[in-house]
């Protein structure tokens, strides 16, 4: 068979065997995430539609204003993933804490846990600018069989089994990897069904686009101005160009693909940074390594930070593997 011509389930069953456990488990929990990221781009498409964009009227727990489309899309991957008894644990970026997950037959015998960023991008949506979903899978650490703990979700990067995120585009698309490559699927609409559309995805080494929100340049630390100003100087195949969309899934799938650096520093605004370890920044750096780049927070590889709480924020520094080097030089400097 043509490898093109293959479905996502058909995909995940084909290289099961890859992955180091192979229960089976892992796989109908990336087919859960496969149903509800259906059911999101099936609203996300209609938004202009119905009344399900502008700000829902509440703020989730980093004090942001949620969008309508922010808790519709929470609701159904919580509510898909629970109803389909696959995962001990949620976390997602619009909940204030963990969700624990008892399946009635199993007692608490899930051993899967998901950390989520339902709809990352959602105050673009009423422009009709790209959105995605962002997801990040681990196994539990505490012992089957009991409720989880807050010991489940602060677990670093490196310890990810798999991630991706849906990107709700021109097309829409799936993109994950089991830490054997990075895959990307295309949601045939008529059908239903994503097929496999982007196989074997990796970072061009080095690349000609550079995304970050220039408008906080005066807030950014010294070593940040400095490397910008080094992708505007004209020398060898610089400038670069500047391609920023502010959808943090949106930049990184465009820069995969024609090679670049996004940057979300720390700033006098923001000490940390605004994107969150946990549901941001681990899963894009573990997509990020599968495909041959690099993710940073400008000192040290995202991966390797232990989190210590469910929100804590991080600066990010991820792309193609030789632009984020020069980045930490110049930040490192």
């Amino acid at each position: 068979m043509d490898k093109k011509n293959l479905t996502l389930g058909e995909f995940i069953i084909e290289n099961q065997d890859s992955f180091q456990y192979t229960s089976g488990e892992l796989s109908r929990l990336l087919n859960g995430l496969r149903l509800a990221a259906k059911v999101v781009n099936h609203e996300v498409n209609k938004a202009g539609l119905v009344d399900i964009i502008g700000a829902a009227g509440d703020t989730n727990i980093q004090g942001e204003n949620q969008q309508k489309l922010d808790v519709l899309a929470n609701e159904k991957f919580i509510q898909t993933l629970s109803k389909r008894e696959i995962v001990c644990g949620i976390a997602s970026e619009e909940e204030d804490d963990f969700i624990s997950i008892n399946s009635f037959d199993k007692q608490h015998q899930n051993k899967y846990i998901v950390l989520i960023d339902p709809l990352d991008g959602s105050s673009n949506i009423d422009v009709n600018v790209s959105v995605g979903t962002i997801f990040s899978i681990y196994r539990r650490i505490t012992p089957v069989g009991t409720p989880v703990t807050i010991e489940d979700f602060l677990q670093p990067g490196k310890n990810q089994v798999a991630a991706g995120y849906i990107i709700y585009g021109t097309s829409t698309m799936l993109v994950y990897t089991t830490g054997d490559g990075v895959n990307g699927f295309t949601l045939n609409p008529a059908l239903g069904t994503f097929y496999l559309s982007h196989p074997n995805m990796e970072f061009p080494e080095t690349g000609k686009i550079y995304s970050v929100n220039e408008g906080n340049y005066v807030h950014f630390p010294q070593g940040v101005k400095d490397y910008i100003k080094y992708c505007q100087e004209e020398e060898g195949d610089r400038p670069y160009t500047s391609r920023y969309i502010g959808s943090l899934v949106s930049d990184f799938h465009r820069n995969m693909i024609k090679g670049g650096i996004y940057m979300y520093p720390k700033s006098s605004k923001a000490s940390n940074g605004k994107l969150r370890l946990l549901y941001e920044c681990n899963p894009m750096a573990f997509l990020a390594e599968q495909a041959k780049g690099k993710a940073s927070n400008g000192h040290q590889a995202i991966m390797e930070i232990e989190p210590t709480e469910l929100h804590e924020r991080v600066p990010f520094f991820c792309g193609s593997k030789k632009m984020v080097d020069k980045a930490e030089e110049f930040m490192n400097a």
